[in-house]
């Protein structure tokens, strides 16, 4: 049985107003070919760059949010190797000094590690004509600043990696320092995978560039311990090599022989000064986390709310702003209990019977609402939908009835109460009343009581959604089933 040890190389673009090291600006997705290039990104002769201290502190912040240690003196080398996409024929980016080191990521109990977080530039985009047999470069996204995680090769499956670096989206996302869409190439993923038949001992390393999504990566490496397993119990040896990700086939393919290290021939940027973070521009010691991070979100989320589902968390921490509307729900939920709850107090009971209302309305009738829209987006208050959550909590109204509140308050923005008023939805209260519906129900599918005589149990089901339909949902159901076994029995 062979062992796989993987390390990720995990490149972002970061979310900045101008390039890395020129005024440019940071707009790699526009369409127009060639339009936010000068000639410092374009690596002409005589040209100086400048340092971006805005993409500086982003790293440093990442850093911070990884537990790694914020280096005191970082600079920037030259990486020499040529590619069409590279205007100066190398590349400003760390090597021996990175602006962050030895930090870590728990993904479900296990710890990944965090070699180093470093700074780079972006190169250009190639674009590949077949039947011309020809290429172009664009070069609008060359010189936007790019940053490099690397971990340590502590991911044993495909699943981990794909889990790993999911979690780093999420933490990007949340820091805002990069909006880290893969499918725009503003996250890249590459594998570093190598077998062998000792647990954590390194084989032949075969490298996997650029996955752009998290189906590829998983995907990706679980072919490769395969491919590579093949290899070595048919007696051959893996071959280092760069290889490519084929979408369609799901399967990797040679590109390159691998390059070592050394093939890069590092050295210091002559044109840059290094950077002192302990004092300006930086100041690494007044840089804070402006915002709560994923795993404490879930831990508080399930401490707070109750919530233990793993694919309702993970509804909530994928989406900050459902979120953020959950909890002002929540809040709101709370205050409106104070009308009934003398001592301003809600017992863990129902206050878990509260939440599960709140979040099944959210996650089902609410998110079937507003569809690709976010919540910033709706016309339904944070204290109008916790009215109509105690409006169903209090039995006021029906389950049928809230969600056709739901979506006339989706749509108009109304208070649930003015709505029931406007369009006399509110509840059958009128016990004489209901009996009368309720009968009428009985005489008109004097089948299902038949059948309900003979023991189907089901009538009753058929012969209670009946009776909701007659009353448009202004009973309560349980109600209308009591009042149906009497008036039979």
């Amino acid at each position: 049985m062979y062992k796989p040890v993987i390390g990720l190389e995990i490149h972002t673009q970061l979310k900045t107003e101008s390039k890395m090291f020129c005024s440019c600006p940071n707009r790699s997705s526009v369409k127009e070919p060639n339009i936010n290039i000068c000639p410092v990104c374009l690596g002409h002769p005589g040209t100086l760059p400048v340092i971006n201290e805005e993409a500086v502190k982003k790293v440093l912040e990442v850093g911070m949010a990884l537990d790694c240690e914020l280096r005191d003196v970082s600079r920037f080398d030259r990486k020499n190797y040529f590619y069409p996409d590279l205007p100066k024929g190398y590349q400003i980016s760390q090597d021996r000094r990175p602006l962050c080191y030895e930090g870590f990521l728990d993904i479900k109990g296990k710890r990944v590690r965090i070699k180093r977080i470093h700074l780079e530039e972006d190169t250009g985009k190639l674009f590949h004509d077949e039947k011309e047999q020809s290429s172009l470069v664009d070069f609008n996204r060359a010189g936007i600043p790019l940053m490099e995680l690397v971990t340590e090769p502590d991911i044993r499956s495909g699943y981990e990696a794909y889990k790993f670096a999911e979690e780093l989206q999420l933490i990007f996302r949340y820091l805002e320092i990069s909006d880290a869409n893969m499918q725009e190439g503003q996250m890249r993923v590459e594998v570093n995978i190598s077998i062998s038949h000792m647990e954590g001992r390194l084989g032949t390393k075969v490298e996997i560039k650029n996955l752009n999504s998290f189906r590829a990566v998983q995907r990706a490496v679980d072919y490769e311990i395969k491919r590579q397993s093949g290899i070595l119990e048919n007696g051959k040896h893996v071959l280092m090599e760069t290889r490519g990700w084929n979408e369609k086939k799901e399967e990797t393919f040679a590109q390159r022989e691998k390059e070592e290290a050394f093939d890069y021939r590092y050295f210091p940027e002559p044109d840059l000064p290094p950077m002192y973070l302990n004092d300006p521009p930086f100041n690494k010691q007044n840089i804070k986390l402006k915002t709560e991070l994923p795993q404490k979100k879930r831990e508080r989320f399930k401490n707070e709310y109750g919530i233990e589902e793993e694919k309702e968390m993970e509804v909530f921490i994928a989406d900050r702003d459902l979120a953020d509307y959950f909890e002002r729900i929540m809040s709101e939920t709370l205050n409106w209990t104070k009308e009934w709850d003398e001592k301003s107090k809600v017992q863990k009971r129902e206050k878990n019977q509260l939440t599960r209302l709140v979040v099944n309305y959210l996650l089902t009738d609410f998110l079937g609402l507003i569809k690709e829209k976010t919540a910033k987006d709706t016309l339904i208050t944070s204290e109008n939908f916790a009215e109509l959550i105690m409006l169903v909590y209090k039995k006021e109204i029906s389950s049928k009835m809230a969600k056709d509140l739901l979506k006339e308050m989706h749509e108009t923005g109304g208070d649930p109460s003015q709505i029931i008023e406007e369009k006399g939805l509110s509840q059958i209260k009128n016990t004489e009343e209901a009996k009368s519906l309720i009968k009428e129900v009985i005489e008109e599918n004097s089948g299902a009581v038949i059948d309900y005589k003979e023991g189907k149990k089901e009538a009753l089901q058929f012969l209670v959604g009946k009776v909701m339909a007659k009353t448009k949902g202004r009973l309560d159901p349980e109600k209308a089933l009591d009042e149906i076994k009497k008036i039979i029995d």
